[in-house]
């Protein structure tokens, strides 16, 4: 199969995709802060936490952080961590 050849501008788009992807995860994972407060069901927040748990590691934040806040499972546990991963990001 060939190479994909792309073009100077989606170039640039894949580019600052990749250079922004911080940012864009971090976002994600407030997103996702908000809706396990509104979560109504032990399935959803299951399956928000999962959510939650594939950001953490596309972030790269340490293991064993990560395996504190799935094992507690406290929203609080969570967004207090974010809000001082925001602030470093900043």
């Amino acid at each position: 199969m060939p190479k994909k050849e792309y073009s100077q501008y989606q170039k640039g788009v894949i580019s600052n995709y990749y250079g922004n992807l911080n940012a864009i995860m971090l976002q994600k994972l407030s997103e996702l802060v908000s809706e396990l407060y509104l979560a109504d069901t032990d399935a959803k927040r299951g399956r928000l936490w999962e959510r939650a748990k594939k950001a953490m590691v596309n972030l790269k934040i340490p293991v064993g952080l990560i395996d504190h806040i799935m094992a507690k499972k406290d929203v609080r546990i969570l967004a207090k961590n974010l809000n001082e991963w925001l602030a470093k990001a900043k």
